[in-house]
């Protein structure tokens, strides 16, 4: 009778066994903060097929499944794979092969890092990006005298670091026969003293740029690689492009088919007539790895160059108003088209005139047609009577321009005008939502400086005391969702990423701290332990 009852308990603990689902992989023994509609917390989670099956405690998902592969997590904190609503993606992997001029002090230094690239390079083009002249003490565009004394023969371009300013030597101007002369809408070509300076102001570049020459597939392949390495090691798992051609758009598509390209991109395609029409016809481009449904629109330049339009002159530049890159009647009909499409319209704009105009011309066009999320990127200076506009917008904001900004944004504004600028809670309080970026390589790629910047609102130096503008700073809950599921919401993803669910994409990050209870002053300190994409280590 023993031996019975033995085989019977032995039979029911196997047949227990066996009745657990096999899965791909569990991982147990974590703080999941899974960024569910209650903002749930959980312990462990299944994954099977690329995609979360289950969520749950420790005991109900080793109950319930089995598998080979049992991630230990130790307590570490798990969050949903971020994403990056606005930045640059190809363009950051290009500048890991230029002179990195971020965090330069003067002028001289820039060339200093100039001069250095080229003995190690020897490269017959020269690129650069990151210099910023409100670092230095002379706040003033620089000159290209020393680099035409310097490298005479070799074309140089020398992007700020917001990408809305080049600096070029005499053999890159000549490149596109610019002269002081030389004009062209949407941009300034820089005049000191009767003579061309090397600075071309936004649309200004294409005078030299058009003229360079193009890169090669493989520098492309090469770039978007390189890009993905830096996301991966920050837990980026999803970054939204801020403008790309059609021919990068295909090279990024062909990468992820063949596997060497596992980032998500959300594509913005860059404005002009003919992606247009191309893309209007094509329609919507869907894959699990590439969505292509939006068009990128420049309304104006940077607040740091003074290309950003104001709709009163700057306070530090009288009778100055800024830059409109795009001419009103061109940026109405493509609204008016994209509105009668499935496409979204993203539009850059950063002067309180750029949001006015975008808002009233969005406003117009999307008159009864509902579910549209068209966003404003940036949305960096508001008028208080333009807030209600964004009850129907989203707006795409980059917390680490207000602390980069903070500097000198009062000096271009003035103290009235700047309660409007930067204003993320404002902008929250109004559409309910907002898609949390870094404009990388504008800014720093790392999401820890987004977050901190959201919450802190200060630099690393935790200036100003007490934050910048602390009315509009966000909650932690409020930035992390920002990072997750209200940029997936941006992009038309809500259903398949954004949040640690049952049915979504395995997409998330293991990181050495707790993101949500540490001390703000150590959130740009966090390390992303492992990265997951589809449930796979990156």
């Amino acid at each position: 009778m023993k031996k019975l009852l033995s085989l019977i308990i032995l039979m029911s603990c196997l047949s227990c066994q066996t009745s657990k689902e096999t899965v791909d992989s569990i991982i147990i023994n974590a703080s999941v903060y899974t960024v569910n509609s209650n903002f749930d917390k959980a312990e462990a989670f299944a994954i099977k097929d690329g995609k979360f099956v289950d969520v749950g405690t420790n005991a109900e998902i080793q109950e319930k499944y089995t598998s080979e592969t049992i991630i230990d997590a130790k307590g570490q904190t798990v969050v949903p794979g971020l994403i990056d609503a606005h930045c640059h993606f190809l363009g950051m992997g290009f500048n890991q092969q230029s002179v990195n001029l971020v965090g330069t002090n003067s002028f001289d230094e820039v060339v200093q890092r100039v001069v250095e690239f080229q003995k190690e390079k020897n490269l017959n083009y020269i690129v650069g990006r990151g210099w910023d002249q409100n670092d230095w003490d002379i706040k003033e565009f620089p000159n290209k005298a020393k680099l035409d004394s310097l490298f005479p023969n070799t074309p140089i371009s020398l992007t700020r670091i917001d990408g809305h300013a080049i600096l070029c030597n005499q053999a890159a101007l000549d490149l596109g026969k610019v002269t002081v002369n030389s004009k062209i809408d949407g941009g300034e070509v820089v005049i000191e003293n009767g003579k061309l300076s090397g600075i071309l102001i936004d649309n200004a570049e294409n005078l030299v740029m058009n003229y360079w020459p193009k890169s090669s597939r493989q520098d492309v392949v090469n770039a978007l690689l390189d890009a993905q390495k830096v996301c991966f090691d920050y837990g980026l798992t999803t970054v939204d492009d801020a403008g790309l051609s059609p021919e990068s758009i295909q090279i990024i598509d062909s990468l992820q088919q063949a596997g060497d390209l596992k980032i998500r991109i959300y594509a913005m395609v860059s404005a002009s007539k003919e992606n247009l029409e191309y893309y209007l016809n094509k329609g919507i481009t869907k894959t699990d790895r590439l969505n292509v449904r939006s068009f990128k629109y420049y309304a104006d330049g940077a607040l740091g160059s003074r290309g950003a339009m104001l709709r009163a002159p700057y306070s530090d530049k009288p009778g100055h108003f800024g830059l409109l890159v795009t001419d009103l009647e061109t940026f109405n009909d493509a609204a008016q088209r994209i509105a009668n499409s499935e496409f979204q319209m993203n539009t850059h704009a950063i002067g309180d005139s750029a949001n006015h105009a975008v808002l009233q011309t969005y406003s117009k066009v999307l008159n009864g047609k509902s579910n549209r999320r068209w966003r404003v990127e940036h949305a960096q200076v508001i008028s208080p009577e333009d807030f209600k506009y964004y009850n129907d917008i989203i707006p795409s904001i980059q917390p680490t321009h207000a602390t980069s900004d903070m500097y000198w944004a009062e000096d271009r504004l003035g103290a009235e005008r700047v309660k409007g600028a930067y204003a993320y809670k404002q902008l929250l309080n109004a559409y309910g939502k907002v898609a949390l970026g870094t404009d990388f390589p504008v800014e720093q790629v790392s999401p820890f400086l987004t977050f901190y910047a959201a919450v802190a609102r200060q630099d690393l130096e935790q200036y100003p005391e007490g934050g910048y503008q602390m009315e509009n700073a966000l909650t932690r809950e409020e930035t992390l969702k920002g990072m997750t599921i209200w940029a997936a919401y941006s992009n038309f993803e809500e259903n398949e990423k954004g949040s640690i669910e049952a049915g979504k994409f395995a997409d998330f990050i293991i990181l050495d701290t707790d993101i949500m209870t540490v001390d703000a002053h150590q959130i740009p300190n966090i390390k992303v332990v492992k990265t997951f994409v589809d449930g796979k280590e990156q």
